[in-house]
């Protein structure tokens, strides 16, 4: 039986940039009886708060089994009990050198492309610490327009042509970081070496883990997607659709535990 299930964010759990349905929130609660559970994603602590947190309706004791892996696992929080509060076991962040470096080539390379925008729905570049993401049409875009601006998200760039060529153009101006495509209109910069493989291997090693143990749900399994590093480290994984099709396994997972 395995230890631990591990979650993908946007569009596993929760619709990209939304917070996660009450039967997602009802299921994960359900589980922790049973399992340690991680989310994983890219983004920061706080979108993790507004996504998924504010959301749960879970006892504390059960809290305690939750693991939240913001920017792919380069930061790391724990529920504290006694704390009421979320406590940063780690984190991995840029120098303020680095960061600037990064903003410049992705403003550079964007601008080049005519991808920046008069008009966006928050920020376009955001500092994560350990990452530091452009995002198309601005990181608040969801909060903003709801189901519409996640229908504008899922438009911008169907086939990841855009981001591709963004990734292509930015990297040999960064070699010493990894530039790689992230949700549905984001790119990501991050230190070499990190992927959701190496969140996957931080856990393992908090928690003194096999591979064995951990099941993974992310809907990017296929090679190129941000999801596949966690699958190729040999972590049994499961590609799903969407939240509904995650919640449609969990609701038999909890069958026959």
């Amino acid at each position: 039986m395995k230890k631990v299930l591990a979650f993908d964010l946007d569009n596993t759990l929760a619709p990209s940039k939304s917070p996660v349905p009450d039967r997602i929130s009802e299921l994960l609660g359900e589980l922790l009886a049973y399992f340690e559970i991680c989310v994983i994603s890219g983004g920061k602590f706080e979108q993790f708060n507004i996504q998924l947190i504010s959301n749960l309706k879970i006892e504390d004791k059960l809290l305690t089994k939750l693991h939240i892996m913001p920017t792919c696992g380069t930061r790391y929080f724990l529920y504290s009990p006694s704390k009421k509060l979320w406590d940063k076991v780690y984190a991995e962040d840029f120098s303020e050198g680095q960061k600037d470096k990064i903003i410049k080539a992705l403003n550079t390379v964007t601008h080049n492309l005519r991808l920046d925008r008069s008009k966006t729905y928050g920020e376009q570049i955001e500092d994560r610490g350990s990452q530091i993401s452009w995002s198309a049409l601005g990181q608040d875009i969801v909060d903003v327009l709801g189901e519409e601006g996640v229908r504008q998200k899922e438009a911008w760039d169907p086939n990841g042509a855009k981001k591709e060529k963004i990734r292509a153009m930015a990297a040999p101006m960064l070699p010493e970081f990894e530039v790689r495509a992230g949700g549905l209109t984001t790119i990501d910069v991050t230190k070499r070496g990190i992927d959701k493989a190496y969140g996957m291997q931080k856990l393992i090693d908090q928690l003194k883990l096999k591979k064995s143990d951990i099941l993974f749900f992310g809907d990017k399994l296929k090679e190129g997607g941000n999801d596949y590093p966690v699958k190729a480290m040999g972590i049994d994984s499961l590609e799903v659709s969407d939240w509904q099709n995650t919640a449609f396994v969990l609701e038999a997972i909890l069958h026959v535990v």
